[in-house]
């Protein structure tokens, strides 16, 4: 006991000092959870040969990963991606092991051997991908949906490559044993059971072993559609939060152990379990009670990753280990890039996709460990294979920072699609119609007005247009699509971007060169205010500001002031604001903290204090609860 609270602390601590530091430094908690178990394993020797116990473990937030991705896809949406799963998935699978086959043999390995070789590489690590997609807001991208598509195929594939491998048994040459035997491969666990543990479709034929396989991936989705329900509101009359942490799970543990019973992998009967779940009432409830244990298991996995780096074997002969991780990089990135041009992937989405799965991945592990026990591959080999597969994800997040600086590189270029030509005029630009935009289109379409609708996403477009509403795709942000759409004669343009920064400089372009038009601007927050005030925006809309009031009012009448006190409570606060933000707007200076600038603060301090004597002067204060 002593020894596993000792771990643990270190695996903790390690993690503690780490992640924030890397987290400052711009590189992504990944690698300071690498670099955490590198520290504490190679380098100071902290942890021993409890690491590949504890990677075992750790493994299992692998597991949550994928039951709480599932949970994000209904199942039609998951159909809606086949056209990705079976053509950009199953391509990159097929080509990057053939590639890597290529190379293997080049290496004078048998063809056998390659091919085990070129499976296991060709797959990309999820949990570092995801992981860091998630991190950096680009799981919606069209290359993050991409990358996603491309590892759900791969974490498929894992179970039939698991059912090929040992076919290649026949492949591999004789070896001679310590002993004097001959043999095909080294036991390298040592207990008989080659470190592959024993499930119900040992010793059956095939067709037993499809049978037991159907059952167990229809008990999961039966489970998921009759017996989750009942049970969650058996749970739900206990009225014990724990209760749910601790259903949620046993739903996710007994789901991975039954598909290790049956060979299947655990991480696959998760997310098919959670896009069995995703239209469910307890979804969310889900989310929020695994999250916390996710995060946690997944950092786990990457220390031990670290930690069980082989810095022994690894300056042994260095050049020609780092140079074979390079070269699974670049042979797979060579795959990746042909790939994404041939799906039509642009610009910096192209480089999210090559340059995010050009790593092997965790689940090669799992098959170079099944390989050696099957006899596929020799255990000097497999020593070597490993090495290189955490040398790769080791990397990873260096590959994730060489994107960041080409796309900044590239700035909007690479994501710009040809525009339509704009053959519509009306006195009202719209630029941006996400949900701010569309509800003032329709205002001003229903009163009768024309309307020129900007959009830089063409599914938004093509959304608008089966709706009955017309739009036209171009990027706002570009001189010459606002001038086609008509700015040298609109009345009015409504500035609803999304991005702060771009918004920003329409409003301070569209000022510049049209004085005279009337420009109202959604802003994100009241620093967002003052930059699009600064920029000559007439009318700015915070996107929160108007919902916060109305529930303001609400809570008022609620706490007995009759609706129309409410109501004029709510008028002065808005009126009030709206000339706050204004007197504020001339003293706030965009080059220091408004924490720092004392005029800025004494001025709010002194507009706090009049909305509160404003506001008591129209109305008696009710007796407080």
């Amino acid at each position: 006991m002593e020894g596993f609270l000792y771990q643990a602390s270190i695996y903790l601590a390690a993690a503690v000092i780490a992640v924030p530091i890397a987290a400052r430094l711009g590189l992504g908690s990944v690698l300071g959870y690498l670099a955490a178990g590198i520290l504490i394993g190679p380098v100071f020797g902290l942890v021993g040969s409890e690491t590949a116990d504890l990677q075992h473990f750790a493994e299992f937030g692998v597991v949550m990963m994928l039951f709480l991705i599932g949970l994000e896809l209904e199942p039609r949406a998951l159909w809606d991606m086949r056209n990705k799963l079976l053509g950009l998935g199953g391509l990159q699978v097929l080509l990057s092991t053939l590639a890597i086959m290529g190379v293997a043999i080049a290496y004078h390995q048998p063809w056998g051997v390659a091919l085990a070789i070129g499976l296991t590489l060709a797959l990309s690590s999820t949990a570092i991908v995801l992981q860091t997609l998630s991190e950096k807001g680009l799981m919606q991208t069209a290359g993050g949906r991409s990358v996603f598509s491309v590892l759900l195929t791969q974490d498929i594939a894992v179970i039939p490559i698991l059912a090929f491998l040992p076919l290649l048994v026949v492949t591999l040459p004789v070896q001679i044993n310590a002993d004097g035997s001959i043999g095909v491969g080294h036991d390298s666990h040592g207990d008989g059971h080659h470190g592959v543990a024993m499930s119900l479709v040992d010793g059956l034929p095939a067709w037993g072993v499809t049978l037991v396989t159907i059952g167990a991936i229809a008990a999961v989705i039966l489970a998921g559609v009759f017996l989750t329900r009942p049970v969650f509101r058996f749970i739900h009359a206990a009225r014990l939060r724990e209760m749910y942490t601790a259903l949620a799970l046993l739903i996710v543990v007994s789901i991975s152990f039954l598909m290790m019973l049956v060979g299947l992998s655990p991480a696959l009967g998760a997310f098919l379990a959670g896009v069995v779940l995703a239209s469910s009432e307890f979804r969310h409830e889900l989310e929020s009670d695994l999250e916390p244990f996710k995060g946690l298991l997944l950092g786990l996995f990457f220390i031990t990753v670290g930690a069980g780096i082989n810095f022994t074997l690894l300056f042994e002969d260095w050049p020609a280990l780092i140079s074979m991780a390079v070269l699974v990089i670049l042979v797979k990135g060579l795959v990746l890039y042909a790939l994404a041009r041939a799906f039509h992937i642009h610009g910096r989405d192209r480089w999210l996709f090559t340059l995010g799965l050009a790593q092997a991945g965790e689940f090669g592990f799992v098959l170079v460990a099944f390989s050696v026990a099957q006899g596929v591959i020799p255990t000097t080999i497999a020593e070597t294979l490993l090495l290189v597969i955490a040398l790769t994800m080791l990397i990873t997040p260096l590959l994730f920072i060489l994107h960041d600086r080409i796309a900044r590189r590239m700035g909007d270029v690479g994501e710009e699609v040809e525009a339509d030509e704009i053959d519509h005029e009306g006195p009202v630009i719209i630029a941006g119609i996400g949900r701010f935009g569309q509800i003032v289109n329709r205002l001003v379409q229903g009163s009768g007005f024309n309307t020129v609708v900007l959009d830089h996403d063409m599914e938004t477009i093509a959304l608008m247009r089966r709706f009955g509403f017309k739009g036209f795709l171009g990027d706002p942000s570009r001189p010459d699509i606002l001038h086609a759409a008509g700015l040298d004669e609109a009345s009015v343009l409504v500035v609803a971007l999304d991005d702060p920064e771009t918004a920003t400089r329409l409003v301070a372009y569209a000022r510049k060169v049209r004085p005279d038009l009337h420009i109202i601007a959604r802003a994100y927050d009241r620093v967002h205010v003052y930059r699009l005030y600064q920029a000559g925006a007439d009318d700015i809309v915070r996107e929160m500001f108007d919902g916060s009031l109305r529930a303001g009012r609400y809570v008022l009448e609620n706490l007995g002031l009759s609706d129309y006190e409410a109501a004029e409570a709510e008028r002065v606060f808005y009126n009030h604001d709206r000339d706050a933000v204004r007197q504020l707007a001339e003293l706030w200076d965009p080059d220091r903290p408004a924490s720092t600038n004392d005029a800025y603060v004494a001025r709010a301090k002194g507009l706090e204090k009049e909305l509160e004597i404003a506001l008591s002067a129209r109305q008696d204060k009710p007796k407080r609860a």
